[in-house]
């Protein structure tokens, strides 16, 4: 049967293996991968690459799409292309949401995996479907604001990447990528707006 997502080699190495065999990614591991771009080598722990197949396939044959579930269940957007408010992406409250991801990669416990929704496209480079400079430095800008800050200005506790547009298994629905290390639950609660009501998050890669 077709794979619902595009598995990379990290992914096929990791359904060979045991959950036990699995090297959990470290925070200086993923320090690395990001500065040198080097996301593709992200996975999940063996049972949940196979768990999170399982749950691509279902919802598509529910669906029809991945995206189609998530503005049914999970954004309250409509089906996209969303409509917002400013084409500068995540200048606007309700432009994008923040969700904690449902399948998170094969992270050490104290590492947190949160997604970041954006109604608003945010532009990349056709060539290489990666950032362009200016969508890099809005996304730098809003990381910090938005959770460098909440944590004192500790730059060292946040990383954050967007997968290239061709390992994206949700990409109809911008979104990216934030780990935070040591993050307390009152800080996840402030970032997801759970203290409002709003919904646990999506999965995404």
């Amino acid at each position: 049967e077709e794979e619902p997502f595009p598995l990379t080699e990290r992914d096929k190495v990791a359904l060979s293996q045991t959950d036990e065999e699995f090297q959990l990614h470290t925070w200086d591991e993923l320090k690395t991968v990001i500065a040198t771009n080097t996301i593709n080598v992200l996975t999940r722990k063996p049972s949940q690459v196979r768990a999170y197949i399982d749950w691509c396939r279902q919802i598509k044959r529910e669906y029809g799409s991945i995206s189609n579930y998530l503005t049914e269940h999970r954004l309250p957007w409509g089906p996209p292309p969303c409509a917002y408010l400013s084409s500068v992406p995540l200048s606007g409250l309700d432009d994008y949401l923040i969700l904690m991801n449902d399948w998170p990669y094969g992270f050490t416990s104290d590492i947190t995996h949160i997604v970041v929704w954006s109604k608003t496209p945010i532009a990349t480079d056709d060539e290489n479907g990666g950032m362009t400079d200016e969508s890099r430095r809005v996304l730098g800008d809003f990381v910090k604001r938005t959770f460098v800050d909440r944590l004192g200005g500790d730059q060292e506790r946040v990383l954050w990447f967007k997968n290239w547009v061709h390992l994206q298994s949700v990409r109809a629905l911008e979104h990216f990528h934030v780990l935070v290390r040591n993050a307390s639950k009152e800080d996840l609660e402030f970032w997801t707006g759970k203290q409002q009501g709003r919904n646990a998050g999506p999965a995404s890669r």
